[in-house]
């Protein structure tokens, strides 16, 4: 069976402007690896529970206790398994608290490229949110809150980052590189 190559598009619900990434995928590579691409390629620090939901199906970590019944294990489902048409939407929820939803369309299935990398990330915009800011809402604080360096919030948020936080950055060599060490060391699972 011929390996293809998904075309992924990723991108964060409810924020805008909007935070995506276009990704290159393997399509014989397992949703818990997916999971990985993901966390790397939208800059999450892989600290929180997954789910996907893709047709009548619910893919994640089955060895928890907040497991919903009938989830398949997503080191067990290869992407070739459920997805083999192009424009199928699915989608990943990453942390059950902050409640991140991302839509994953399937833009482009396509052959493998001799001598090509997978995975790559091949373009986005903007930085993700940072880990446990209480989701949407806290996120919105957050921006108004860094827009007024004189808002009584403003230097206890710049502590609580501990860097300072820049809602347009995205740096596609930088990811690609984070994707390589996977490709490298095959550690699909590198924090």
């Amino acid at each position: 069976m011929s390996v293809n190559v998904l075309q992924l598009k990723v991108s964060l619900q409810r924020i805008e402007p909007p935070i995506w990434r276009r990704l290159e995928v393997k399509d014989n590579i397992s949703f818990y690896e997916l999971h990985h691409v993901i966390q790397i390629a939208m800059g999450w620090w892989n600290a929180h529970l997954f789910e996907f939901s893709i047709d009548n199906y619910k893919i994640g970590i089955t060895d928890g206790d907040m497991v919903a019944e009938g989830t398949l294990e997503s080191k067990e489902v290869k992407l070739s398994r459920l997805i083999d048409t192009e424009k199928k939407k699915f989608r990943y929820l990453y942390d059950f608290g902050d409640n991140w939803e991302h839509e994953i369309e399937v833009e482009k299935i396509s052959p493998m490229v001799n001598g090509k990398s997978y995975p790559s990330c091949t373009g986005g915009e903007r930085n993700c949110p940072p880990e446990d800011i209480l989701g949407f809402p806290g996120y919105m604080n957050l921006l108004n809150v860094m827009k007024d360096k004189n808002n009584p919030e403003y230097h206890g948020m710049l502590e609580w980052l501990g860097e300072e936080f820049d809602p347009e950055y995205f740096d596609l060599k930088e990811t690609n590189g984070e994707l390589q060490f996977i490709i490298k060391t095959k550690n699909w699972d590198p924090n």
